[in-house]
C-alpha cells in the first residue's frame, strides 16, 4: 500500500525510536522534564521567540492560542478554508465561545485589503451589537489551498493592518518547515510578524506526535494554563518530545525530497486521462487534483483496492500528500495504479 493520505502517517525511524527509548525524562506537569524543555528551547530559538510550549497536537496549540488571545463571544478572522475554521471539529466555538469571520482567500491566501474590509468600524451614536474582533489567523503552508506558501510581504501587510486596528495575529504553521525549505526564508523571518506561532512535528518532520506553541514569555505562561485546562498535561512527556526533537534536528532539510516527489506526482498526473490538475501550482508536498468522470469517493475506494491510499476532497476533488516514507519509485508506482483505475472507468 502506498499511503498518500497525509504526512502524518509516517513511522518513526530507527534513530528516532532510539532517541525516544533513551530520553531523559521528568514530570512535565511540574515543568522539570529536560527533554521537553530542550525541545521548547530549540523551537523558540528557530522561530525567534522568547519561549515555546510543547503540546500533544496542532489542534491543541491552535486552540490554546485562540483561548489566550480572546474571550468568549469574540470574533476571529481567518481564511474561509483555514484548518482552524473547518478542520478542528468546531473547537473555536466549543472551547472558547468564538465565531469565525471567513475571509475570501485565494488558495488560502487573503490580502491586507480583505482584512481591512472585514474589520468593523464603530459608528458614533450606534451601539456595537456585533462581536468584538480580536485576532487574525493565517495558515502557512495552507492545507486546503494545496500546500500554498504565503509570500512574506503579504504576511507583513496583513499584520500591519491587524495591528493598526489593535488585533493580534496568530500563525497556524503546522507545515511552516515546508515553507522555509521551499523558499529559503528562515522560520524566524516568517514568524516575526506574529504574536503567536503553532508548529507541528508529526507532519512533514515525521515525529509520532506533538506540536509547539511559541510567543513571548507572558503569552507562553498563559498558554501553559490553558494547555492544562484542556487536558494537555502529560507527565513523562520527554519520551515523545525526544522524537520531535530528533525530527527537528535531522529531518527538516530532507523536506525538499517530499517537494520534489510532489512535483513528480503532479507532473505525472497531467498525462493521466480523467485528471484535471495544474502542476505549476504545487509548491510544497501537497497535491490536489480533480476528476472528470468518477466521483472522488468512488475513485478513492478503487485506488485503495489497487494499493494507493488517497483522501477525497469534495465531490470530485482528491488530496495526495508526499512524506518521508514515500520514494520517487513509489510515486511512479502510484501513478501507474491511478492511471489503471481511471482507464477502467473510461
Amino acid at each position: 500500500m502506498i499511503d498518500l493520505r497525509s504526512d502524518t502517517v509516517t513511522k518513526p525511524t530507527a534513530e528516532m525510536r532510539q532517541a525516544m527509548a533513551s530520553a531523559e525524562v521528568g514530570d512535565d506537569v511540574y515543568g522539570d522534564d529536560p527533554t521537553v524543555r530542550a525541545l521548547e528551547e530549540m523551537t523558540a530559538s528557530l522561530l525567534g521567540t522568547e519561549d515555546a510550549v510543547f503540546m500533544v497536537s496542532g489542534t491543541m496549540t491552535n486552540q490554546v492560542a485562540l483561548r489566550v488571545h480572546t474571550e468568549a463571544g469574540d470574533e476571529i478572522l481567518a481564511d474561509q478554508l483555514a484548518h482552524i475554521a473547518v478542520l478542528e471539529r468546531g473547537a473555536p466555538a466549543a472551547l472558547s465561545g468564538l465565531t469565525v469571520r471567513a475571509l475570501p482567500g485565494r488558495s488560502g491566501v487573503f490580502s491586507a485589503a480583505d482584512v481591512a474590509a472585514a474589520i468593523r468600524q464603530p459608528l458614533p451614536f450606534v451601539p456595537l451589537v456585533q462581536p468584538p474582533q480580536k485576532l487574525v489567523c493565517l495558515e502557512n503552508t495552507h492545507n486546503v489551498g494545496g500546500g500554498t506558501i504565503w509570500p512574506l510581504s503579504a504576511i507583513e501587510a496583513v499584520a500591519e493592518v491587524a495591528r493598526r486596528h489593535h488585533l493580534a495575529v496568530h500563525l497556524d504553521g503546522a507545515r511552516l518547515w515546508n515553507a522555509a525549505i521551499a523558499t529559503g526564508v528562515a522560520e524566524a523571518a516568517y514568524a516575526k510578524p506574529f504574536d503567536s506561532i503553532s508548529v507541528c512535528f508529526s507532519k512533514g518532520l515525521g515525529a509520532p506526535m506533538g506540536s509547539a506553541l511559541a510567543g513571548s514569555k507572558a503569552f507562553v505562561r498563559r498558554a501553559r494554563r490553558f494547555k492544562a485546562l484542556f487536558g494537555g498535561g502529560v507527565r513523562q512527556a520527554g519520551i515523545v518530545a525526544a522524537g520531535a526533537l530528533h525530527a527537528l534536528r535531522y529531518h527538516r532539510e530532507r523536506l525538499a525530497e517530499d517537494h520534489a516527489n510532489a512535483r513528480r506526482l503532479a507532473e505525472g498526473l497531467t498525462d493521466v486521462r480523467g485528471v484535471v490538475i495544474d502542476a505549476a501550482t504545487v509548491a510544497t508536498n501537497i497535491v490536489r487534483f480533480r476528476l472528470e468522470r468518477l466521483s472522488s469517493a468512488d475513485f478513492v475506494q478503487q485506488c485503495f483496492a489497487a494499493g494507493v491510499y488517497l483522501l477525497p476532497s469534495g465531490g470530485d476533488g482528491v488530496r495526495a500528500v508526499l512524506h518521508r516514507d514515500i520514494s520517487a519509485a513509489d510515486v511512479d508506482v502510484a501513478l501507474s495504479r491511478i492511471a489503471s483505475v481511471l482507464k477502467r472507468a473510461a
